[in-house]
């Protein structure tokens, strides 16, 4: 006896019309990139459910720990496969059971029989496993209507297959599902956040840096490579591109007056995020703003920044405040990696007192005194694009 396959229920991809192929199959290639390291797994994909097929037992422990962080998985179940013999079944059962926490829980069994030449009838295997798991388990009780445990039990032509825990999957939709989208990505808290909240709405992320030695250190540029790592667990692969971005800050603090330097800086990140997002034909830009956390974080001051741009700006963030945004950043493991002390290009040339209400006709006058398209396209132009995860399969052998 042994887990050889896993069953994967769609949630909210049950809820799709016409185009559910379409989400099915961004889930299976997602599910593909996850385990690509591995090398004997198989998926079938039907209209309600998924499997995946692995003789392996190794790597089968693998692919359950991996799959609860692929976006458009509700949940998931191990199966067990068994022979037909009503002895083997009952101690399959057993043995599945025993896996789970049933002081004082209720339990049913139900039973697929696809197989029409088995000699045993729904109700008699149902009998036969259910009487045996009570007598192995006395502080379980039969409880037919929404059991804390459901048993189930399918008998096809070549097995028989038991299965009775459900994991919890990550939800939402796969990604590229819901398109393409390029993330401003910072050393700090928030934007991680909103990546990952776009990334659970099917949105296929690219990710944009601005990197801006010396000020900035190699310490910092490796905090974004392991939050892009950490982005990247999602089910879909994602490219951060670096941007050189030193000169351009340099000349924004020598032109404008100190209290809208961070109004500015802005317009060109935006400026050249969307330059970006149209070369790798990405259909919208998505920060980690958070209304009124900052002064660049005003209403006035987005309307400020935004006035350089005609693309969607994206903020799944606005409406959250600080400590909501941390526990997600907790939850989804980049919190440690986002308080390293290393300081991004924002927060080192941060002004004492920046404008909350910055009026655009102002900031757009000190703008004009200096050719800014020629510093935009020699950032754009001398980008670095580092693909991640980063993990190959060689290293993955390693470690076991």
């Amino acid at each position: 006896m042994k887990t050889n396959q896993v069953l994967i229920r769609y949630g909210e991809l049950s809820t799709k019309g016409k185009n559910r192929k379409s989400f099915i199959s961004h889930l299976r290639e997602n599910i593909r990139q996850t385990l690509s390291d591995l090398s004997s797994f198989k998926i079938r994909a039907e209209r309600d459910r998924m499997f995946i097929f692995c003789e392996n037992e190794r790597e089968m422990e693998e692919i359950i720990v991996r799959l609860p962080s692929v976006f458009g998985i509700q949940s998931f179940s191990p199966v067990i496969e068994c022979g037909h013999e009503p002895e083997q079944l009952k101690v399959t059962a057993k043995e599945v059971i025993s896996k789970l926490d049933t002081e004082g829980k209720s339990f049913k069994v139900t039973v697929k029989r696809p197989y029409k030449a088995y000699p045993l009838e729904k109700l008699e295997i149902m009998k036969e496993i259910g009487s045996h798991v009570l007598r192995n388990f006395p502080e379980l009780h039969v409880q037919m209507q929404k059991p804390d445990i459901e048993l189930k039990v399918e008998i096809r032509e070549e097995a028989a297959y038991l299965m009775a825990e459900v994991i919890q999957g990550a939800g939402g939709l796969p990604v590229g599902a819901g398109g393409k989208a390029l993330l401003m990505l910072s050393g700090g808290i928030d934007s991680p956040v909103a990546g990952y909240y776009m990334l659970k709405r099917g949105v296929r992320l690219e990710l944009i840096h601005f990197f801006s030695p010396p000020y900035t250190n190699e310490r910092a540029k490796e905090k974004v490579f392991d939050l892009a790592e950490r982005l990247s667990r999602y089910g879909a692969s994602i490219k951060l591109h670096i941007i050189p971005f030193t000169e351009l800050q340099q000349q924004v603090h020598k032109q404008m007056p100190e209290n809208i330097t961070m109004t500015s800086t802005r317009r060109m990140m935006l400026r050249i995020a969307e330059r970006v997002m149209k070369e790798v034909d990405a259909k919208a830009i998505i920060n980690g703003e958070s209304l009124g956390q900052v002064a660049s974080q005003t209403i006035d001051s987005m309307h400020a920044i935004n006035a350089v741009t005609s693309a969607p700006i994206l903020r799944p963030l606005v409406a959250m405040d600080k400590l909501e945004i941390i526990d997600v950043a907790q939850k989804i493991d980049t919190y440690d990696i986002s308080i390293r002390p290393y300081e991004d290009c924002c927060t080192i040339f941060t002004p004492a007192n920046p404008k909350t209400k910055p009026k655009l006709e102002k900031v757009e006058h000190y703008e004009s005194y200096l050719d800014f398209d020629s510093l935009i396209e020699e950032c754009v132009a001398q980008r670095e694009v580092i693909k991640f995860p980063r993990v190959d399969k060689k290293e993955f052998e390693d470690l076991l």
